[in-house]
This record gives C-alpha cells, sequence and structure tokens, in this order.
C-alpha cells in the first residue's frame, strides 16, 4: 500500500492517465500512448529520500537543489512497477551538477539506490574531494559510459530509456549512445551493486549533493508488455576485457581511430555501442590541407558521440592550420612512426601534442629524457592495441614519474579495431587506475589552448 502522504485526489491529467494505464496492463500486446508521471506542479506521485526538502516545484519543474536526496516514483501509473517501458524525461541541469535517473529500482529511505540501474546526469561537474568523475550524461553508468560531453547546462535536454528484455538503448536528444545487452546470468558487480540486473521496479531521480541542481520538466512513461520476446541477438561474450570495461573510473576510450573502407562512422558508433568503448575518430594532418578541410571533416560528426582528433607526423601542420580551427579537435596525437628519439623529443617541446603514438624501443639510458619530456609538456603516452607498446617497463618508470596514459589501436593501415585488451592487461600488471589515464581537459586545457599563445594561421 501506498505511503498515505501519496493517497491524494488525483488530478483531472493524472486521471487519464490511470485510465490509459489500466487499459494498457488489461489488453495491450503493443504498448500504450504516453503517460506524464509528473503533474506539473505538486511533488503528488513522488517519494523523496533522506533530506527531503532538497525536492520542491518550482516553475512547473521538478527541481533538485540540496544535500542527497532522491525522489522515487510511487504514483498510481502501471502500480510504479515497469518491467519493459520506454521512458522520456526533460532536464536542464546547472554547472557542477551531478545526477541521474533510475530505473528498475525500488523505494529506500537513505543512501545511493541499491536495486537497478542509473542513467548518468553530469555535463561538467568534476566529482568530489580527489575523485574526477569520467562518465558523463547518458551513460548506463558503470557499463556502457560516455566520457565526452554532450549536451551544455542551462540548455533543456531530452533523455530516453527503453528496456525491452535484456536490451537498454539510451538516446540523448533522439542520438542513441547505449545499446547494452545484459549476458545471462547478469554480470554482478563486486560491492554493493549486487542488485544491478535487469528485473522490474520504479523510476527515480537523483539529487546527488549539495550543489547540484537540476530541473525536471517533464517525465513521462510508456509502458511496454511483460510478455515482449526475449533478446534474440548474439549474446555478449564476458571475458576478462568485458568484466573491467566501464568498472573503476578507467575512460574505456580508444582515442586513435580512422575511419576507412570497410568502417564508416556509423559502423564506428555501431562498433561502440557493442563493446563499451568510445572513440576519438582521428584524421591525419596530411590530408587536412587548411581550415576548409578541418570543418568538411568535422561536420557530420557534429553533435555524435565521438571525440574529433588530430594527428600529425611533424610539425608543417602549425604552418597551415590556424590555432581556431585546431581547438576544434579535441586533442592532438603525434604519430611516432619509427622517428629517431631527438625527434620525438624535439617534437614534444615545440608541437602543442596531448599524445605521443607508435613509440618505439627506448634505449634504458635515454628513458628518463623521454618521460621528462612528456612530463613537462603534459603529454598523455598511448597503449597502443595493435604493436603492444610501450614496454610495461617503460610505462612503470612512467608511471613513476606521474605520467598519464590512453588507449588507442592507430588502425591507419588496415588493423582491425581491438577492445583494448592490450591497454586493460597493462592496467591490471602495472597496477594502474584512473588516477593515470588522460582524458580530453580533464587534468588540464588541451595542448593547443595551452601552448599557442597566439594564431598562427
Amino acid at each position: 500500500m501506498q505511503d498515505s502522504l501519496f493517497n491524494q485526489k488525483l488530478t483531472r491529467r493524472t486521471f487519464a492517465s490511470v485510465v490509459a494505464a489500466g487499459s494498457l496492463v488489461i489488453g495491450s500486446e503493443t504498448g500504450g500512448d504516453w503517460i506524464e508521471l509528473f503533474d506539473g506542479h505538486s511533488l503528488n506521485g513522488w517519494r523523496p529520500s533522506e533530506h527531503k526538502n532538497s525536492w520542491t516545484v518550482s516553475d512547473g519543474m521538478l527541481t533538485a537543489n540540496g544535500r542527497r536526496s532522491h525522489l522515487f516514483y510511487v504514483g498510481p501509473v502501471h502500480g510504479a512497477d515497469f518491467k519493459n517501458f520506454e521512458l522520456e524525461v526533460e532536464l536542464t541541469t546547472q554547472p557542477d551538477c551531478n545526477s541521474g535517473v533510475y530505473f528498475h529500482t525500488t523505494y529506500q529511505e537513505s543512501g545511493f539506490p541499491e536495486k537497478g540501474f542509473e542513467v548518468q546526469v553530469n555535463n561538467t561537474a568534476r566529482g568530489d574531494g580527489g575523485y574526477l568523475e569520467r562518465k558523463k550524461t547518458g551513460s548506463l553508468y558503470g557499463l556502457r559510459n560516455m566520457y565526452k560531453q554532450l549536451v551544455p547546462d542551462q540548455k533543456p535536454f531530452r533523455m530516453a530509456v527503453a528496456v525491452r528484455g535484456k536490451n537498454v538503448q539510451i538516446r540523448l536528444n533522439g542520438e542513441l549512445l547505449v545499446d547494452y545487452v545484459e549476458p545471462s546470468p547478469p554480470l554482478i558487480p563486486a560491492g554493493g551493486e549486487k542488485y544491478r540486473f535487469l528485473d522490474h521496479g520504479t523510476f527515480a531521480l537523483q539529487c546527488h549533493n549539495d550543489g547540484s541542481r537540476v530541473a525536471c520538466k517533464s517525465v513521462r512513461v510508456r509502458s511496454l508488455p511483460d510478455s515482449l520476446p526475449a533478446y534474440t541477438g548474439p549474446a555478449p561474450v564476458v571475458d576478462n576485457t568485458y568484466r573491467d570495461i566501464g568498472r573503476h573510473n578507467l575512460p574505456m576510450v580508444d582515442f586513435h581511430v580512422y575511419l576507412r573502407p570497410g568502417l564508416s562512422l556509423e559502423g564506428a558508433l555501431t562498433r561502440s555501442r557493442k563493446d563499451g568503448i568510445q572513440y576519438g575518430i582521428t584524421a591525419n594532418a596530411s590530408t587536412l590541407k587548411n581550415d576548409a578541410a578541418i570543418a568538411r571533416w568535422i561536420e557530420p560528426m557534429a553533435r555524435r558521440p565521438v571525440f574529433f582528433a588530430l594527428a600529425t607526423d611533424n610539425g608543417g601542420w602549425m604552418k597551415t592550420l590556424s590555432r581556431g580551427m585546431a581547438k576544434k579537435f579535441d586533442y592532438v596525437i603525434a604519430n611516432g612512426n619509427g622517428a629517431s628519439l631527438d625527434t620525438l623529443l624535439e617534437r614534444l617541446r615545440n608541437e602543442p601534442v596531448d599524445i605521443l603514438s607508435g613509440l618505439g624501443p627506448v634505449p634504458n639510458e635515454r628513458a628518463r629524457d623521454l618521460i621528462a619530456a612528456l612530463m613537462s609538456n603534459k603529454v598523455a603516452l598511448e597503449f597502443n592495441a595493435v604493436h603492444q607498446t610501450p614496454s610495461e617497463e617503460f610505462i612503470l618508470q612512467a608511471k613513476e614519474a606521474g605520467c598519464k596514459f590512453a588507449f588507442g589501436t592507430a588502425n591507419a593501415n588496415g588493423a582491425e579495431l581491438a577492445r583494448c585488451e592490450y591497454g586493460l592487461q597493462v592496467v591490471q600488471r602495472c597496477k594502474l587506475d584512473w588516477q593515470n589515464f588522460f582524458t580530453p581537459g580533464g587534468w588540464w586545457p588541451k595542448a593547443v589552448e595551452r601552448r599557442w599563445s597566439s594564431d598562427l594561421a
């Protein structure tokens, strides 16, 4: 029986919703109409946990502003118990907001919900204390994460979640970000997430902490029949790589992916959703002769869930591309490509570089010189999935000095995209964690902004 706080008279709008929900439960095989769960002026049908004053209704929106609290749907629609559904939430965040939308959960009086899944809402929040939160808006938290900010604060956006059997899809302003298939049996992480598997339950909105301000204009749902056929696609292979992807706050991004015959942007996005690894789609500076060429290359990828990378073989690009256009890339990669160590050192000192790729063997007596150049110029080192470089010995030395690392395939010569297997093996053997890893703008401004004091066009 629902809490008496919410046993109140139904508005005309809510009554119509309940009638529609009732017809859906009784006989529909295809789903019913969209039903609004928020009446636009009160908390009717919603129950806040712990710091209950963190939730108010202001200007027709559910507003979170205060200490940690979760707002659970406990109203009459579908008995507040959903298995298969489509959910759409319209949100507006303020800067530094960390929030989320839960599904298949259940009311609990305190703490973060233990049951169900969270869809992350975080555009610009950096975390608490020494912890830097990498998972961005649209992530299926801890399972399929987005590492690039895709929507701005202070502007409304729509986040949609669909659950059909073993399949979870997440869309942001209509763009498919997550297409997750739960394995059988479910992979349950160790620790406090033992109830994170597809089941049934209600929805909840998150007020994460004091200072995380979010407003929700609409929460609407379309129930789907519980009897939907089970997902019939290929089951995921649960190996060690699968178990590690999405965990431990590691930025699971292949930062060095080239499109080529047989690998289109749409194909790369499909592969990205399947493996749970975000991509940095990479252009070689030798093919982009001017600003207009950059604009044409980036245009099809604007607002897509990928990073933009510029790979360079030498410093000539600095004379042909303006600083303003170069800043459109999320980061710059210096391809080593068998260059001498002295050449690499010169490039690191003189070019605005974020990641060094293609590092070959480094003589022991010169390792210190290269590591010093990486550190002083804030350049991360790529774990190359194809060539399995650099060596673990060099990685341990770089780690000791405080260098950052990044995953990459560098598939320009037709190599197949990997799943960061080598990098994840190195993470385990060298005892690396999220603090050792690069993300664009995560630790410091990107190199083009740090190191170019004027437009070099």
